[in-house]
């Protein structure tokens, strides 16, 4: 098989390569966190929770249960759109890389391949943007509920005995997809210019005596 690595020499090729890799740390940020909410009263309880965030959990605080602790909402769907664009973008990135190295003359050649390109870029800066406004506002959400969990009968059972895990990886998600939407809407105007709308149709011109 002949491959042709000119593409990655130019920004089209490089931004592929960046895509690649953002777009698998931002899922992995999320599906490798493990968290957990610890409980001291009379005695320690402990919650682990992790992707993708449902909580519904009732834990007991006390030997005979007369107080406990109830933290439950679901996150799920934020995290999973957020997580499934990351993989989408991640599977589409590795797709486009193989067609610049094996076809990447008949994507310069074909004015539908890059169209397509660009459109689906398009699309994919739209999840991205999308997605993580949503797991923005589902993180916001799981730390208040973690933070703050309901104490049943009454709020004095714990006074201080709540203690949250970090939620910096979490939140470093979060960068990383505006930091994908950010790569994948400047990668637009590069491939922009690979389509027939930027260089439009030669003129065809015609001589007279």
């Amino acid at each position: 098989m002949d491959f042709n690595f000119s593409a990655f020499q130019e920004p089209r090729g490089v931004m592929r390569v960046l895509h690649l890799i953002f777009s698998i740390c931002a899922f992995a940020t999320i599906t490798g966190y493990s968290g957990s909410i610890s409980f001291s009263c009379n005695q320690t309880a402990k919650l682990e929770f992790s992707y993708p965030f449902t909580l519904v959990d009732t834990v007991k605080l006390n030997d005979n249960g007369s107080c406990t602790a109830i933290i439950r909402n679901d996150f799920s769907s934020d995290s999973r759109f957020f997580v499934s664009t990351g993989v989408l973008a991640m599977l589409y990135s590795l797709a486009i890389m193989f067609v610049y190295v094996k076809l990447d003359e008949a994507y310069k050649a074909n004015k539908i391949i890059p169209l397509s390109d660009f459109l689906a870029t398009v699309f994919l800066a739209v999840l991205w943007i999308s997605s993580s406004a949503a797991w923005a506002h589902g993180l916001t959400g799981l730390k208040t509920v973690t933070e703050n969990p309901v104490i049943m009968p009454d709020g004095t059972c714990c006074p201080g005995g709540i203690t949250t895990s970090s939620f910096s990886t979490l939140n470093i998600s979060v960068i990383f997809g505006f930091l994908n939407f950010f790569l994948w809407a400047a990668d637009l105007w590069f491939l922009y210019k690979e389509t027939d709308w930027f260089q439009g149709t030669a003129p065809t011109t015609t001589s007279g005596v």
